[in-house]
This record gives structure tokens, C-alpha cells and sequence, in this order.
């Protein structure tokens, strides 16, 4: 009996085991191999297996361990053939759970499954597109957490799941259509478009075709606007705020009407500390509609460094009601207090960052100012 020991390793409480000679058997086209070790994952807080213990289901569930974390195993082939011969039913059942586990936000444990079916259910595109979909939902919890890096990173493991579809079912028009949008999410027009066309050779639902149509004709448009907005959001992050400024302005003459075209214009009047110019894009932006955590975050701190405390906090109240674990706004309460004079309502603030998000370096600085 072999054992993995890799301490942060998912697979560290596998074993393998032999089985005897006299359980070599047939099943169909698939042969039962001896010679072959079956994996079985040892409980957590168990040191040791006990062989009477063991059940074909165990073996068949350390079998999809492997194929979600090590799919390049040696004998991952033969595990697929196994669990495919011993269960046939078992990727409708895995979907199943995999998809109402996302459903109800436990998405680790999702996780792990839309990666066991993509390896075992390899002639099918969609575990990757729904691996990819659930990519993109972590993405937007942490972006409402205000955790952009987290944010980043899933967005990234999506991109390179939607790249696997792309190359292992490049026809697939399912593949196309959520890769179009992923595109866009991140505005890659040229690749959405190219995407969304090659769909509309093959639709599969009339009102997917529809929204493909619609968003090929917006394209256009959409690439010229996004050119110069990006042009303006470069500039400003790296610190050329009066040519962003400039840039941006441009923007909102032809598109007066885009809340995050006057966000961009607050976003580089407030590093600017033009405060009260910043004040006015961010209420624009709240007058077009888009009352969302970041636009009251910004008009937070340019109230704050104005000195308007109390709107500043009504501000960054709302904001949180809206996401109660945004660190973010968490910490803006925290120094807004600490203006205000309130040591230990501040060191409240930084504590629940903390509980949140045990690493945030900016409550671990504060409270260490403060204690």
C-alpha cells in the first residue's frame, strides 16, 4: 500500500492498494487489471485504513480525485475506463451536484467536480464551459468584496479553461457563444466578434442567435468607444492623470451618457486630490443610474478628504449594505473613524477586515499603529 504525502497536496490522503489475482474479470470492453493499483482516499482525521472498510465507491471517488488534480497520472486512463464501466451513469449524477453545489455558493466542492468530469468526460464541452461559467462567478464574488487580485486570478483560471474549449471543440457552437461573452467581459472585441460570428454559423437557440446578432451589430461601435476609454484608463493608472483627463473627456463629448465614462474622469480628478471636480463626475455617474460599491467608495473618500464626514459615512454605509464583507469599505469606515477620533470604533473596522481577510496588509498596519 502506497501513500501520497505531500502535505497541501488535495491528494495527500490517498492510498493505493492491489487487489488480488482472483478479481480479474471482464466487464464489456473493459478488463479489471490486478496489476494495477486502485486508489482510495483515507477519511480526514483517520491515520489508518482498514481493508474492510472499503467500498467500490470509495475507490471510484479517489479515482475522481485524481483525475480533477493529476490528470497526467499514469494510469489516469484506466481510472476513466473504470468509472465509466462500474457507474455509466455517474456524469449525469456528478452534474448534477456540481451544478446545484454552485447554485448554493460552495464552490470549491464544485470546483473539484467540474474538474473530474472535464478528464472524464473528455469527448464533451461542457464541464469546461460550466468550469469556465463558475470561474467567472468566483470572479465577480471577489470583485464584490472589493478583492481585486482574487478577482484577477479567476478570471485568468477562466480564460485558460475557455482557451481549452476553444482548442479541443473549436465547432462547438456552445463554445463559441460563452467564449464571445467572456471576450467581452473583458473587452476583447475583435475576439468576441469572431467568436459570436463563428456561432451564427451553427445556432442552436433562437434566442442566442438573437443576442449574437445583436451584439455583432454593437461591436463596432463598441471597439471604436472602447479604444479611446482605454487609451484614457491607461494614462491615468500610470499616473499621466491630465492626459487621461483629457482623453476621457473626449469620451463623454460622444458618449455623455456612460456612467463609467464619468467614474474614469472622477477616478483621475481624485488622484489628482481635485476633490470637488472628482465630487461632480461621481455624481454624475449616481444621476446616470449606476449607484453601484465602487462610485459610492470614490465619492466616500472625496467627501472624507474634504472634510464632510457625515456624508462621507452615509456614503460608505450604503456601499456596505450592499456588500457586507467588501474590505474595502471596511477599511474607509476604519480611517473615516480614526479622522473622526474614534480609536476603538476603528479598531472594529480593522478587526472585521481581518476576520474577513486575515492578510490585508492595510488593517494589519493599522491596528498595529493603533495598539
Amino acid at each position: 500500500m502506497a501513500c501520497s504525502n505531500q502535505k497541501d497536496d488535495p491528494l495527500s490522503n490517498i492510498v493505493f492498494i492491489s487487489i488480488p489475482e482472483t478479481l480479474r474479470r471482464t466487464i464489456g470492453d473493459f478488463e479489471i487489471d490486478p496489476s494495477i493499483l486502485l486508489p482510495v482516499e483515507i477519511p480526514s482525521g483517520k491515520e489508518k485504513f482498514r481493508l474492510e472498510d472499503l467500498s467500490w465507491e470509495m475507490i471510484i471517488a479517489a479515482m475522481l480525485k485524481i483525475l480533477a488534480y493529476n490528470p497526467q497520472h499514469k494510469d489516469a486512463s484506466y481510472y476513466r475506463s473504470f468509472i465509466l464501466t462500474v457507474k455509466p451513469e455517474i456524469v449525469e449524477e456528478l452534474n448534477y451536484t456540481a451544478i446545484f453545489k454552485a447554485q448554493n455558493r460552495d464552490f470549491n466542492i464544485a470546483e473539484e467536480i467540474f474538474l473530474s468530469l472535464v478528464n472524464l468526460n473528455t469527448k464533451d464541452v461542457n464541464p469546461l464551459l460550466n468550469l469556465a461559467l463558475l470561474y467567472e462567478q468566483r470572479a465577480e464574488e471577489f470583485e464584490k468584496r472589493g478583492s481585486h487580485e482574487m478577482k484577477e486570478n479567476y478570471m485568468e483560471k477562466a480564460f485558460i479553461t475557455y482557451k481549452k474549449a476553444i482548442s479541443q471543440f473549436p465547432d462547438s457552437p456552445e463554445t463559441n457563444f460563452y467564449a464571445g461573452h467572456f471576450f467581452i467581459k473583458i473587452h476583447n472585441y475583435e475576439k468576441a466578434e469572431s467568436h459570436f460570428l463563428k456561432y451564427l454559423e451553427n445556432p442552436t437557440d433562437e434566442r442566442k442567435r438573437e443576442k449574437a446578432e445583436k451584439i455583432v451589430m454593437q461591436i463596432d461601435s463598441y471597439k471604436r468607444r472602447d479604444s479611446l476609454f482605454k487609451e484614457a484608463y491607461d494614462y491615468i493608472r500610470m499616473g499621466k492623470e491630465e492626459k487621461g483627463i483629457e482623453k476621457i473627456k473626449l469620451f463623454l463629448k460622444s458618449n455623455p451618457n456612460i456612467p463609467n465614462g464619468w467614474f474614469l474622469l472622477g477616478w483621475g480628478y481624485r488622484r489628482l486630490k481635485s476633490f470637488e471636480k472628482a465630487k461632480e463626475a461621481f455624481l454624475k455617474v449616481i444621476e446616470l443610474g449606476q449607484k453601484d460599491v465602487d462610485t459610492l467608495n470614490e465619492l466616500a473618500i472625496c467627501y472624507m478628504e474634504s472634510e464632510d464626514y457625515k456624508n462621507s459615512k452615509s456614503c460608505l454605509k450604503e456601499a456596505l449594505k450592499k456588500e457586507p464583507e467588501n474590505v474595502k469599505i471596511i477599511s474607509n469606515l476604519g480611517i473615516l473613524s480614526l479622522k473622526e477620533k474614534n480609536i476603538e470604533e476603528a479598531k472594529g473596522y480593522f478587526r472585521t477586515v481581518l476576520e474577513i481577510d486575515p492578510e490585508d496588509s492595510i488593517a494589519k498596519q493599522y491596528l498595529s499603529y493603533l495598539e
